[in-house]
């Protein structure tokens, strides 16, 4: 890659003998000049990954001599058919334009181009159907038309013999597979994953001798599966999920020893899993779940050496769980099954295993100690089966339990004090069990609890003394609460009546004491309350109010309701208070000590804040109302945003619903996240090309997003904020401040910062938006961004790493794309993260259902790739 920026010379084409340009991977942008159709000796023409916006010109066509032309991931042309001129470059072997905003449909003069051999215009916004000459040109290798809105059948007639790679996914194409898709004895991958495709496979399909890659995942197939697949080709990736197919799985899918991936899932498949899958050394990823398979898993699977994915849920496999498991295999699910027995004392040698999930089987007897000594172990269900006895009473090697499900089960005694010490333990449900004694003392911060159904007894910790805990303690006759919202009896409600007895026979003399002290301490009162009301008094006469909005509320009505009970939060800048002006309306204070006493750090900040957002108006940035100040503080007032923070509905989900009755409660689903994304793209974009000078946050995050009634985002806390002299300048803070997993490099590693600093952040909110994973998720020594990197250089399946509590089949498409920003926005280097301008396009677009360019094809040795 190179920093060449402007536009091409368009003298271009005096370079008359030239054979071979390449401009891809630079910064050049405008129209691509019509003049370059002058060349008339050129053979290779590559201009991908540029910021071209103008024009794609028709004379590229007079390059009669052209055999290699790429104009892929150009997203920022403006929406364009493809050129029908092209179809005269008869020598042309390569034409790549994916991801460069082509709409309409493909020419059927598309079979003119005989010498073609490698055609990719996927990942564009093509409409129509498959011209039915494609499938007739003789040459043709490589067809990529993935990701468009292609609709109609398959064409039927192929005469293009020499096909390697097919893929046809995310379309809207209907009908069945051709039958002379048959006769493709070169074909290696088949993808027709993600359309309206049906009927049976064709028996041929399974006799073809390249093929090592099939995917169909989400279609409406149906019958029987070809029963020579993997018995003629060394198969290595078999994908059929969910679809409607029928009977037995063929005896031969690893035949050869090269199958990798085996993805059956949500079929109606039934039968003995084959022998042969026993025997499967090659399998990386098992997933067969939702289907209708029985009898007893081959013993071999559980001991393949290279299997990391085992998911067999919801079938009707029986028989006892091994004693020994693959020492690869991370997760390990066999819910929902007949397996029976119990949890063998070798799972202590399962050391690897992240996600232990054996819900609703018949398992039985005690849980071993051995189990609790698994240190990587994040997900353990073992809820609705027989298990019996107390729970290991040391289970502190769970430090990376993140979820423990043991409900509806038989274990008793009390529940082990050590729980309470496990650090990353978010969600707990031991309901309907027989559990006795009180509730640990000395619990993590629980944000999903479930301790309803037991014989536990005493007081509710004070923690979980909230309406996020309604549903949380439920028949337990033994517990109280000291609040009406647990529905269990309050503490204090039953008094002795030996007491009252008591209190009825006290002395004379004790209650003439009672009494005294009694006034004494009512006159204390009273000389508070005064003193205090004066305090408020001066403080109010010495205030100084400058309004920068149009006001309905006074100086002293601000500063009087400032009390304790009006405080939302507090950290190292000050105290936030909830600040009611009228029954309906509030606003947020933020105040700040500001006496020489206290150090000017903290006072530099809230003049920052005052200095910045006294300037700007934005839809998009919270809106500041007026500052109040006087010798010993400060007070900024702003509106008040009803759905507080973004943390909160990503991170802190009770809380959140909390905050909403039930008849209010909603899910942060993935249109309202997108939109969430363009708000925060909006706001940032004003500041960094709209304002003079510039504004850079330099601290983005979700606690900085705060979100109105309609889920609107609006960027706050500009503590920290600066003022650049000039858009893209280097300033130079004198230390580092900002929030670890959102803080760019460059800013950790130099001080020396631009508005790159908060695409970066952006991008990492864009990750967690995508994923549902905090900013700091991996390791101590990572973060979410780096993580983002290394799955798309390692080219993982992107939609596995999406938020499945969000994710549709619907948004799939959106929320890849997002997460793929998120990715461009927290490029090592600043110059590879695009602005906010054209991240809030990119984005803009992908509401609009357009698709974008992308970089998923080239992500890989290096980091510096340019965008989109």
């Amino acid at each position: 890659m190179n920093n060449f920026v402007g536009k091409i010379p368009y003298d271009i084409q005096n370079l008359v003998h030239l054979q071979y340009l390449n401009l891809g991977s630079t910064n050049f942008s405008g129209d691509i000049p019509s003049r370059i159709g002058m060349l008339k000796e050129l053979k290779f023409l590559q201009l991908q990954y540029c910021l071209f916006n103008g024009t794609f010109p028709d004379e590229v066509g007079n390059l009669i001599n052209l055999e290699l032309l790429d104009m892929s991931s150009n997203s920022l042309l403006p929406p364009s058919k493809l050129p029908l001129s092209l179809t005269k470059l008869k020598k042309l072997k390569v034409f790549y334009m994916y991801g460069s905003n082509l709409v309409g449909e493909i020419p059927e003069a598309i079979g003119e181009m005989v010498a073609l051999e490698n055609f990719d215009i996927s990942k564009n916004n093509l409409t129509g159907k498959i011209p039915s000459s494609l499938f007739m040109l003789k040459n043709l290798s490589i067809v990529y038309l993935h990701r468009n809105s292609l609709f109609g059948e398959i064409p039927s007639l192929v005469d293009a013999l020499n096909l390697t790679e097919i893929d046809l996914s995310k379309n809207k194409l209907i009908g069945k597979i051709p039958n002379d898709f048959g006769k493709l004895q070169n074909l290696r991958w088949l993808h027709l994953l993600m359309n309206n495709l049906s009927g049976e496979i064709p028996q041929s399909i399974g006799n073809l001798k390249s093929l090592t890659n099939f995917n169909v995942l989400m279609n409406k197939f149906s019958g029987t599966l070809p029963s020579g697949f993997g018995l003629y080709s060394k198969l290595e990736y078999f994908h059929i999920a969910i679809n409607n197919f029928k009977g037995k799985l063929p005896e031969n899918l690893c035949y050869h020893g090269k199958l990798q991936h085996l993805i059956v899932y949500e079929n109606h498949l039934s039968g003995d899993l084959p022998k042969s899958i026993g025997n499967c050394s090659s399998l990386l990823e098992l997933k067969i779940y939702k289907n209708e398979f029985h009898g007893k898993i081959p013993g071999g699977l559980f001991r393949s050496t290279n299997l990391t994915t085992f998911m067999v849920s919801h079938n009707k496999f029986d028989g006892e769980i091994p004693q020994n498991l693959s020492s690869s295999i991370s997760l390990f699910d066999i819910s929902y099954n007949q397996f029976y027995g119990g949890i063998p004392i070798g799972v202590s040698s399962w050391t690897n295993v992240v996600e232990f999930i054996a819900s609703k089987n018949y398992l039985n007897g005690s849980i071993p100690q051995e189990l609790a000594t698994l240190p990587n172990l994040e997900r353990l269900l073992l809820d609705q089966n027989q298990l019996k006895g107390s729970l290991p009473f040391d289970v502190i090697s769970w430090k990376s339990l993140v979820t423990l499900n043991l409900s509806q089960n038989q274990l008793n005694g009390q529940i082990p004090i050590s729980i309470g010490h496990l650090p990353y333990l978010s969600v707990l449900d031991l309901s309907e069990n027989q559990f006795s004694g009180e509730i640990p003392s000395i619990l993590p911060r629980i944000t999903e609890l479930n301790l309803s159904s037991n014989y536990l007894t005493g007081k509710v910790p004070i923690e979980f003394e909230n309406l996020a805990f309604d549903r949380s303690f439920l028949n337990n006759s033994g517990l109280c609460a000291d609040t009406h919202a647990l529905n269990l009896t309050l503490c204090n409600s039953n008094s002795n009546p030996q007491s009252k007895s008591n209190d009825s026979s006290l002395s004379p003399t004790l209650i003439v004491i009672l009494v005294i002290v009694s006034i004494l301490v009512a006159s204390l009162i009273s000389f508070k309350i005064i003193k205090l009301y004066k305090i408020r008094e001066q403080l109010e006469s010495s205030c100084q109010l400058i309004s920068f909005q149009s006001l309905s509320f006074t100086k002293s009505k601000i500063v009087s309701s400032m009390t304790e009970q009006n405080i939302i939060g507090s950290g190292g800048f000050g105290t936030v208070y909830r600040v009611p002006i009228d029954n309906f309306t509030y606003v947020a204070v933020k105040k700040v000590m500001t006496n020489r006493e206290l150090n000017q750090e903290l006072d530099t900040p809230f003049h920052n804040e005052v200095e910045i957002l006294s300037n700007i108006r934005h839809r998009n940035v919270v809106k500041f109302l007026c500052c109040i100040s006087n010798e010993d503080s400060m007070m900024l007032v702003y509106e008040y945003l009803e759905h507080s923070s973004l943390d909160k509905w990503l991170h802190n989900k009770n809380e959140s619903l909390a905050m909403l009755d039930s008849a209010q409660r909603v899910v942060l689903d993935w249109p309202k996240r997108l939109r969430i994304a363009i708000g925060i793209a909006h706001g940032l974009s004003y500041m960094h090309h709209d304002c003079l000078p510039p504004i850079i946050h330099r601290d983005i995050k979700t606690s900085n997003i705060l979100l109105d009634s309609e889920f609107n985002a609006k960027v706050a806390d500009f503590g920290l904020a600066r003022l650049l002299m000039k858009p893209g300048q280097f300033n130079t803070m004198s230390s580092v401040v900002g929030s670890f997993g959102y803080m760019a490099p460059e800013y950790a590693q130099t001080t020396r910062v631009n508005e790159k600093i908060d695409v970066f952040s952006f991008g990492v909110i864009l990750l967690e938006l995508t994923t549902g994973k905090k900013a700091n998720y991996s390791d101590e020594n990572s973060s979410l961004a780096e993580w983002g990197w290394r799955h798309i250089q390692a080219e993982s399946n992107i939609e596995e790493l999406l938020d499945k509590e969000v994710m549709e089949s619907s948004h799939l498409d959106g929320m890849c794309k997002v997460f793929k920003l998120g990715v461009m926005c927290t490029s090592t280097l600043p110059s590879s993260r695009p602005s906010m301008k054209e991240a809030l396009q990119v984005l803009l677009r992908c509401e609009r259902g357009f698709v974008f360019g992308q970089r998923d094809d080239i992500v890989g040795e290096y980091d510096v790739v340019p965008f989109l």
